[in-house]
């Protein structure tokens, strides 16, 4: 080992300076409270420090640099507990508090669409509390940024002002402004107005609750009655929890079911449980099977998601096609071509043209065309397909409903999966390799130093600390204007902007 350089700190700086920030906000909330199974405040800053800890301390052996390092990097945090020991090996494998068990309850089925099930004081669950930083409303004005509990209440409002009842209105806005929190602006407050069209034409209804038709100690299968995704979900991924702590494994299918959100928001649930988590669901199609010119498959997302030790954790939460069909209209926006892999034309090719591309709708699977090992993707998204439509008994494939953000003339009758695996019944120590583990891999030489390597999750939790940071959600100017007609359209009162 040897001194560090001012380069070597000057890096350690710039990957964690704004993560570490975000320990002063959390801790600054540790007096807040918040309803429902919310994370409280104590929790989420430790999960904070540590995590920016961890990923400081990596990147500081990376680069050979020696314990005056890590001062520095202590010194950046500004509020950093200054009794915390930075491990010697990295990878969040330090003592701390052990993730809360989690009791079954005798308890209806019915009752579990509260989704309440989660742990008061969650390492997981990073959003539920309300960020007390000032703002200057200039400079917060010119980047639209929304206070994460002002985001939650509008898109409540917004639903119950479509006949939702207040508790389903909750449970589907926790989940939309996780996503945002998390930097899935896609699939957040951009979905809200979708939702609020398949409401109004009722191709979904928000006071559905869901069934069981049919069930085992390990096992489920649930009609969602055609509501909410986050609702339907919910109960699912609670019921998963259940029979995990009770046999081992819970596995429950669902149909007729909704768009359902961040696949990872389920894994997440079982995460704070201390479980592993799993979960997938099918899609309307816009995905083409390798060697087709049409699409059959949809998006069909996969998360899995294991706690490790100290809140730290793995959270792969990723769809089985090459792109997002979002990422296409961004490009045809910008009047700008799409890489080779993303989408093909009529033709059946691979094209370049983000207009062709996206009135042809037809996304590659992951991995692109069948020399670069697209025929990957497509098998996964078949999986997912026998998983969720067949085993459950909802629409696959090309009898799904096609998607239409105006709102659709007839039920999605979506299919979706939720797994929970108690690690309890395995191996003892499964959080601590876990997070060995992560360790190892954040821990691998980097091609360049300006890059750390990351494991699945360190995006997200990087993109959560910026919010804190900055004091709020960044949404785009159109994302506004859309709230704002969609206020006046609904006579609600209209979203506030920093």
């Amino acid at each position: 080992m040897h001194s560090p350089s001012v380069s070597s700190v000057r890096c350690v700086g710039v990957h964690f300076k704004g993560l570490l920030a975000r320990t002063a906000l959390s801790q600054s909330a540790s007096s807040h409270q918040q309803r429902g199974y919310c994370t409280g405040s104590s929790p989420v800053a430790q999960t904070s420090s540590r995590w920016a800890t961890m990923m400081a301390t990596a990147t500081v052996q990376r680069l050979g640099v020696n314990a005056p390092a890590i001062v520095v990097v202590r010194q950046l945090s500004g509020t950093a507990n200054s009794s915390s020991t930075l491990s010697s090996t990295g990878g969040g494998t330090g003592q701390g508090s052990e993730i809360s068990s989690w009791k079954p309850q005798c308890r209806e089925h019915h009752q579990l669409t509260c989704g309440q099930e989660q742990q008061a004081h969650s390492p997981f669950f990073h959003v539920q509390h309300q960020q007390q930083r000032s703002m200057s409303t200039t400079g917060a004005a010119k980047k639209g940024l929304v206070a994460v509990e002002e985001a939650r209440r509008f898109m409540v409002d917004c639903l119950v002002k479509s006949n939702t009842p207040p508790a389903h209105a909750k449970q589907q806005a926790d989940l939309l402004v996780e996503a945002d929190y998390r930097g899935h602006f896609s699939h957040g407050m951009n979905r809200l107005e979708m939702y609020i069209n398949d409401l109004h034409k009722n191709a979904c209804n928000g006071a559905a609750v869901p069934a069981v038709l049919n069930e085992t100690p390990a096992t489920a299968w649930v009609d969602g009655n055609n509501g909410l995704g986050a609702v339907v979900g919910n109960f699912c991924m609670d019921l998963a929890i259940r029979k995990a702590k009770e046999v081992g494994v819970g596995w429950v299918c669902a149909k007729r079911s909704n768009h359902y959100g961040i696949a990872g928001w389920y894994t997440l649930r079982a995460m704070n449980a201390g479980c592993i988590g799993m979960s997938m669901t099918n899609t309307s199609p816009l995905a083409s099977p390798t060697r087709s010119k049409e699409a059959a498959l949809g998006t069909n997302p996969i998360s899995v998601g294991a706690p490790g030790k100290d809140g730290d954790g793995f959270v792969l939460d990723m769809a089985t096609t090459a792109v997002a069909v979002g990422k296409i209209e961004m490009q045809r926006r910008k009047n700008e071509p799409i890489p080779v892999g993303w989408a093909q034309g009529p033709d059946g090719h691979p094209t370049t043209d983000a207009s062709v591309a996206f009135d042809t709708a037809c996304l590659m699977p992951l991995g692109g065309t069948e020399l670069t090992s697209g025929y990957k993707g497509y098998g996964l998204g078949a999986m997912v397909e026998v998983f969720c439509g067949v085993l459950a008994g909802a629409n696959y494939a090309t009898k799904i409903r096609k998607w239409t953000h105006a709102g659709a003339d007839s039920e999605a009758d979506l299919g979706q999966c939720f797994v929970a695996i108690n690690p309890a019944c395995f191996a003892p120590g499964f959080e601590g390799r876990l997070s060995d583990l992560t360790g190892i891999l954040r821990n691998m030489p980097m091609t360049d130093p300006n890059h750390p390597v990351l494991v699945a999750g360190d995006p997200e939790q990087h993109h959560m600390a910026m919010v804190d940071k900055e004091g709020g959600l960044a949404y785009h100017v159109n994302q506004i204007k859309t709230c704002t007609e969609l206020s006046e359209r609904l006579g609600v009162k209209p979203i506030e902007v920093i």
